[in-house]
Formats: C-alpha cells, sequence, structure tokens
C-alpha cells in the first residue's frame, strides 16, 4: 500500500526552478512532521527541509533561501518549491514522513531532478 506519492520532478537548467509535490493518506499526513530528503548515487540520504504539525519549516543550509516547503492540510499535500535551482542540486528527491523526521516511519518512491548547467 503505497502511502506518500511524490510528483514533479525533471530536467531544467540552472536558475530554473520546479515543485514537488508529495501526497499522503490523511492519517499519515495529520500525525506526523514532513519532510523531503535527496540522494546522490553513492551517497547517503540527505534531510534538507522539513515541516512539523505545529510550527514551522527548517532548512538544511545548502537549500536556505532557495526551496520552500509548506503543506496543504485540506489535500493531505506537501510540497517543495525550488528555486535557483543549481547543477549540485541534481539528486533523487524522497518524500518522508514520521514522528522523528530523522528516522521516518514513511518513504516516497522517490522523484529524479536534474539541473543542467
Amino acid at each position: 500500500q503505497v502511502q506518500l506519492v511524490e510528483s514533479g520532478g525533471g530536467l531544467v537548467q540552472a536558475g530554473e526552478s520546479l515543485r514537488l509535490s508529495c501526497a499522503a493518506s490523511g492519517s499519515i499526513f495529520r500525525s506526523n512532521t514532513m519532510g523531503w530528503y535527496r540522494q546522490i548515487p553513492g551517497k547517503e540520504r540527505v534531510l534538507i527541509a522539513f515541516i512539523t504539525i505545529t510550527s514551522g519549516p527548517n532548512y538544511a543550509d545548502s537549500v536556505k533561501d532557495r526551496f520552500t516547503i509548506s503543506r496543504d492540510n485540506a489535500k493531505n499535500t506537501v510540497y517543495l518549491q525550488m528555486n535557483s535551482l543549481k547543477p549540485e542540486d541534481t539528486a533523487v528527491y524522497y518524500c518522508a514522513a514520521g514522528a522523528r523526521i530523522y528516522d521516518p516511519n514513511y518513504w516516497g518512491q522517490g522523484t529524479q531532478v536534474t539541473v543542467s548547467s
């Protein structure tokens, strides 16, 4: 049973924008912190942004001021708006959910983002 469904990846040029979406089942969305990880081949998966149920967003330094995470409670969806994309942002992006976002209970299937120079 797929519980986190991602969409929105693709190929863009440096400086352009993309928005990723992650639709969750209602029970998961309502009771968990939602976040986005990314993974480069051969490297560990890294948390880049998360948003809790009650407090504001948090970002890794590598994406701060360029990426925005938000959650739409009516749609059980979390978004990652990515602006001013750089080639080093190229990775597979994963949606995640959990009480402790650094050890998620749920993962999306991953979506590829490729930024060309």
